[in-house]
């Protein structure tokens, strides 16, 4: 069910990074022409990087002229969106960036709390220096992103170390699952969470590495668990956001 967001600051399809400078009128179209995949990304990306609200619709007529895709080309990348839920259809009403309830949340970092600890086993058993050296470089980025005050470069590189982690441990199931929860957690984040915790604590993906790096199961498993919770109990999962704005109605 999708919720308007209490609080939060709504965010027109430019936040896809595409033209912002495009016409409004569907006739009327940039030359600029996506690739179905590329739409895919940029939708996916700016959830990522909290730059597109939960709740937001996803005007297909605007689409089309941000795009330069048609309407039949548009649809099936809802589709998949909707399939990886991201996006919620809904029937005469059209698409919306998915408002997952508390129920969800929770559940979301259950089935991470089960699935991440066998990435880091496979890591312990099989990584390799050349692996341990690529967690390093993009830990240094974090630090980097930190210390430029870079919160959108923050929010991205926290849910991309994840995503590496799976990438590493050389396993294209759990990568395609892991790529969809940490979305699906940034949508979690950006309707849960508390204003002084945009992301991943910044020690925690180090102590993760030097575990692995140790190849000592145990404790790496231990600091990936407790990092998952920390990340779980700074939000405010106590109830559903509760609707101040109906957002579908702006961009009707």
């Amino acid at each position: 069910m999708i919720k308007p967001l209490k609080k939060k600051v709504f965010r027109n399809l430019a936040a896809l990074g595409i033209d912002n400078a495009a016409p409004t009128t569907p006739a009327v179209r940039t030359k600029l022409v996506l690739t179905s995949d590329q739409l895919y990304q940029k939708i996916q990306k700016a959830v990522l990087e909290h730059r597109i609200a939960p709740g937001t619709k996803l005007v297909e007529e605007r689409l089309v002229v941000l795009s330069g895709m048609s309407r039949s080309k548009i649809r099936p990348v809802l589709a998949r969106l909707a399939y990886e839920k991201l996006v919620e259809l809904i029937p005469n009403r059209g698409a919306f960036i998915a408002s997952p309830s508390v129920k969800e949340a929770r559940e979301l970092f259950f089935t991470r709390q089960l699935i991440e600890p066998a990435i880091i086993k496979l890591l312990c058993e099989s990584a390799e220096l050349t692996d341990i050296k690529r967690l390093k470089q993009h830990v240094q980025k974090e630090v980097k992103a930190r210390r430029d005050s870079d919160r959108i470069a923050i929010i991205r590189l926290s849910g991309e170390f994840h995503i590496l982690l799976a990438e590493l441990a050389d396993n294209a199931i759990l990568v395609r699952m892991v790529r969809e929860l940490t979305a699906q957690t940034c949508l979690v984040i950006t309707l849960y969470d508390s204003a002084n915790t945009p992301a991943c604590p910044g020690h925690h993906h180090g102590e993760i590495i030097e575990a692995i790096e140790a190849k000592d199961v145990n404790l790496a498993t231990q600091r990936l668990t407790k990092h998952l919770r920390e990340v779980e109990n700074t939000l405010r999962l106590e109830v559903d956001v509760e609707a101040e704005v109906d957002l579908s109605v702006i961009f009707a």
